[in-house]
């Protein structure tokens, strides 16, 4: 059995941008908590538990077009790697798409929502920790103001601060992460024509029969993402280090200073809601991005049923 089509480009989009959304809003609380685990400060100094939805503006800022940026370009890029150098065949009937197709479009994905990603999490993060008086519009305020002593390219490279040590972090996650989503849904697949039923008891009856469901998307999706997760914690650690720092410092200086003052604990601070946080929110986010695309690829078959017999 082949994989299906990948989605139109505005099924991607729309359906990333509701996934990306749904997911940060909910979740919101557990990502301030792992951000002040990790902080410079500490824990308590940063907020403790107090105030766990500061930043939250700026994170309805960002959440939808970083999470469409991400899906459109994934998508794009499967689609063009699928045409250009076609999925293997393991059998007569059946031909799997080689993992680094997946591992390569993710990569480009984050780094296409990294654009709108990185300067909306430095803005949050310092929010979180306390900074700014817990509220993202005085920090993104104070970044600006300091347009008149650094200038324009100073502001960019504020607003960016952090930007290598996000993509160094992003992409080994979504290397790990879509690659083993993608090869559990294509088991699922596997799974639900042998049996003809899904793992939650959906028929295969259905105009979306060659795909899972949204729920099995979502168990998939927690289990590669909380894998994941779990992997890249130190660079997660670094990252934020590097965002709340008070001054400019390379990732390297803050890894070596970690290292020095407090060995090798530091970066694995915040793993347990970081996991637990990242395995909620991949069920949410690719279960939410399977049901946008299952459902509005229903619609458009249904449409274009209706112009044909016109």
């Amino acid at each position: 059995m082949s994989e299906p089509p990948p989605p139109p480009f505005n099924t991607a989009l729309l359906s990333g941008a509701l996934a990306g959304t749904t997911v940060d809003l909910l979740l919101f609380p557990l990502d301030t908590l792992k951000t002040r685990l990790q902080s410079p400060t500490g824990f308590f100094s940063s907020g403790g538990f107090r105030g766990i939805y500061r930043g939250i503006g700026s994170c309805l800022v960002g959440s939808a077009p970083g999470a469409a940026f991400f899906f459109s370009t994934y998508e794009h890029t499967k689609s063009f790697l699928s045409h250009n150098f076609p999925p293997l065949p393991t059998s007569p009937n059946q031909t799997t798409t080689p993992a680094y197709h997946h591992m390569l479009s993710a990569s480009l994905g984050e780094i296409a929502a990294c654009a709108v990603r990185v300067p909306t999490e430095v803005v949050k993060q310092r929010a979180q920790a306390g900074h700014h008086n817990g509220s993202s519009a005085q920090a993104f305020r104070h970044i600006i103001a300091q347009y008149s002593t650094i200038g324009l390219p100073g502001v960019w490279k504020e607003l960016y601060r952090g930007w290598t040590i996000t993509i160094i972090r992003e992409v080994p996650f979504t290397v790990l992460q879509f690659p083993l989503w993608e090869g559990l849904k294509s088991w699922g697949r596997a799974r639900k024509q042998r049996t003809g039923r899904g793992l939650f008891g959906d028929s295969s009856s259905s105009s979306t029969s060659t795909e899972v469901s949204a729920p099995e998307s979502a168990l998939y999706g927690s289990v590669a993402g909380g894998f994941a997760a779990a992997v890249t914690t130190p660079l997660d650690v670094l990252k934020t280090r590097v965002m709340l720092s008070t001054e400019k410092q390379s990732m390297f200086k803050v890894m070596t200073d970690i290292l020095r003052e407090n060995g090798i604990r530091p970066f694995f601070a915040g793993i347990g809601p970081r996991v637990m946080w990242i395995s909620i929110g991949g069920a949410i986010f690719l279960g939410s991005y399977q049901w946008a695309v299952n459902t509005l690829s229903v619609g458009g078959e249904k449409k274009r049923g209706k112009e044909s017999v016109l």
